[in-house]
């Protein structure tokens, strides 16, 4: 998925933070364990990674009073350089929600803050890595990213990679934020299991994600009258699918013990994480997006 000709981003949309420190024993294995909470987490994803890497952090802060930001840049750069990809998206995602959300709910847009950070960073939900992967925390109402992560979706979890893949990643983390004003986002508590909350919550996420990446492409850049993106290719739509089933709980929970255990789940299969952004790609609305209250999943 290409950024428009023509297209620039202004710069101070996204924070760049980061410098704190995680330590997490356990080698590998522990790695693993963490992603299965947290990859494309939900609410209570950064309580759980705060409390097995110990919480605490050393080192700066995204709060440290020395905030810095991605710096504009052209849609050249957006489909080459992976924060600049980060800055065009997030304002992509703000010009579609600031229309669909009010039309469709009559609840204001208020746009969430962004903090791309390298290696690890704090946030009021707790500490986080690179390996734990992106992450919305509600305390604050921020997205917290390191595109670094997509370079772990694809190497280990089996993403075919490409920039709709890593676009979806983001467009997910604001889903939580659409929840979250939706007033939804606190059914996803401590529960889990295959009919769980937070099962419905991740795969809302999912299918108001696929919502954007169906308007994108006619999405006009209030700034310069051109549209975000160019249409989506089957290519680029099987990259973001692609990604869509390697966070599924089943694939993950294979990769980590061999076996899957529904009762475990958290995010939902990695058939239903595509179909929910299919629903959502394909026409969908904030009503038929409403996975808490789908009879089926």
């Amino acid at each position: 998925m290409t950024f428009s000709t023509g297209g620039k981003f202004e710069g101070g949309r996204v924070r760049k933070g980061g410098g704190a420190k995680v330590a997490v024993g356990g080698g590998a294995g522990a790695l693993l364990i963490v992603a299965v909470a947290y990859l494309l987490g939900g609410s209570d994803a950064a309580n759980f990674v705060s409390g097995l890497t110990g919480g605490g952090s050393s080192g700066g802060d995204v709060g440290d009073g020395q905030a810095a930001y991605v710096e504009s840049c052209t849609a050249d750069q957006a489909n080459t350089d992976r924060e600049c990809r980060l800055n065009a998206t997030v304002q992509s995602l703000d010009a579609y929600w600031q229309t669909a959300l009010p039309q469709q709910s009559g609840v204001a847009y208020v746009q969430p803050p962004v903090v791309s950070y390298d290696g690890a960073t704090s946030s009021p939900c707790g500490t986080a890595s690179a390996a734990t992967g992106p992450f919305y925390c509600p305390a604050d109402q921020t997205i917290y990213i390191d595109v670094s992560f997509f370079d772990t979706l694809e190497r280990d979890y089996g993403s075919s990679g490409g920039p709709l893949a890593e676009e979806y990643v983001v467009a997910h983390e604001l889903g939580h934020h659409i929840e979250n004003q939706l007033g939804v986002l606190s059914r996803a508590a401590n529960d889990q299991g295959a009919d769980s909350d937070s099962v419905r919550v991740e795969l809302m996420a999912d299918c108001l994600a696929g919502m954007w990446a169906g308007n994108a492409a006619t999405t006009v850049d209030p700034d310069t009258g051109t549209t975000f993106l160019n249409p989506i290719t089957d290519d680029q739509l099987r990259d973001a699918l692609s990604a869509a089933s390697a966070v599924g709980d089943d694939h993950i929970q294979e990769q980590a013990t061999g076996q899957v255990n529904p009762e475990g789940f958290t995010h939902g299969t990695s058939d239903q994480r595509m179909r929910w952004f299919q629903t959502g790609y394909n026409g969908g609305t904030v009503e038929s997006c409403n996975a808490l209250d789908a009879q089926e999943l």
